[in-house]
């Protein structure tokens, strides 16, 4: 389903490339949930991780057995559908992440953004 975009989640996603610091895992994790809502991706039928997708996830530190990235990626995202929350919303709380982003890890208009890998 398509969803139109906001200009200010459009330069948000902009923005969120130049940002001069790393954000926390837990940070990432919810930039990228809150995107996938944003641009009306639907979960149910997105495909679930592959059982071979054998990262390590850095994210699964409140487990005993590490997660697989994309697994991790896809539980931040099933959350966010879980809760109802609308493609507007999303890309409201997109907006106001990366503005509190811009903050703290820092943020350079002039930089190159870095390209996005498909993980």
């Amino acid at each position: 389903m398509a969803v139109e975009q906001s200009a200010a989640f459009q330069t948000a996603v902009a923005d969120s490339r130049k940002l001069t610091g790393k954000p926390s895992n837990d940070q990432l994790l919810e930039l990228y949930a809150l995107y996938k809502v944003g641009t009306g991706e639907d979960f149910a039928k997105s495909p679930e991780p592959g059982m071979f997708d054998l990262k390590a996830s850095k994210y699964a530190h409140s487990i005993k057995l590490p997660i697989s990235k994309g697994k991790a990626k896809r539980n931040a995202w099933k959350k966010h559908a879980d809760e109802g929350l609308t493609p507007e919303k999303a890309q409201e709380q997109y907006v106001a992440l990366v503005e509190s982003l811009k903050e703290s890890v820092g943020y350079d208009a002039n930089k190159v953004p870095e390209t996005v890998g498909s993980s």
